[in-house]
């Protein structure tokens, strides 16, 4: 399978759609897993898998907790990438950035929606930071659980959204020999997007 220039849709998140539709229907386990690269503000890059929530025109949406290692690199330097890698179907698609904060209404709306142990689980644990043992997390568990027995399970205030605004998106698609067809669309000062092909 080729990937050439009338293939693509003018817009890239309506490429990206079409892509992951299509990867969705592959059945592909969890085509909206994707690796998020973050970078201190010295410079030092770490990546890690997260879950694609939502996207729309204005970008890509993923929760966490905003003291979590990513958290703390994305408010030192908010440039990010992403990149969902489907080997099946022979496709990948990086993006880069600028991750913001999602409003809090947003998160709790989403919040609402996860399952309770998910809920409990952001409460309990202090994402990214050291702990003793096993033993003490699932004691933190049962001590939430306790808290919110019979009740609602509120967003913690440290728990929330993030969405990251394209500059640029690149499409790859796999063909033998490593030739593969690479575009990249990269978006112009005036909100508009340039399509170039790239040597693979």
């Amino acid at each position: 399978m080729g990937l050439d220039l009338p293939d693509l849709n003018p817009d890239p998140i309506k490429q990206f759609e079409t892509w992951f539709t299509e990867a969705a229907n592959a059945e592909i386990v969890e085509p909206n897993a994707f690796t998020l690269s973050t970078v201190t503000a010295d410079g030092k890059p770490s990546s890690r898998i997260v879950l694609l929530r939502n996207f729309e025109p204005s970008g890509f949406t993923f929760y966490t907790n905003y003291t979590s290692k990513k958290g703390q690199d994305i408010e030192a330097n908010p440039n990010v990438c992403m990149n969902f890698f489907w080997a099946d179907v022979e496709r990948q698609i990086r993006i880069e950035g600028i991750a913001t904060k999602i409003n809090t209404l947003e998160s709790m709306e989403y919040f609402k929606k996860r399952p309770r142990a998910s809920q409990i689980g952001a409460w309990a644990s202090a994402q990214s930071s050291p702990i003793d043992s096993r033993a003490d997390l699932d004691k933190r568990i049962a001590e939430i659980e306790q808290q919110f027995q019979g009740k609602t399970v509120d967003k913690p205030p440290f728990w929330g959204g993030y969405r990251v605004m394209p500059m640029a998106i690149e499409f790859w698609q796999g063909r033998p020999s490593r030739l593969h067809d690479r575009f990249r669309y990269s978006l112009n000062q005036d909100k508009t997007w340039k399509i170039e092909r790239l040597n693979p």
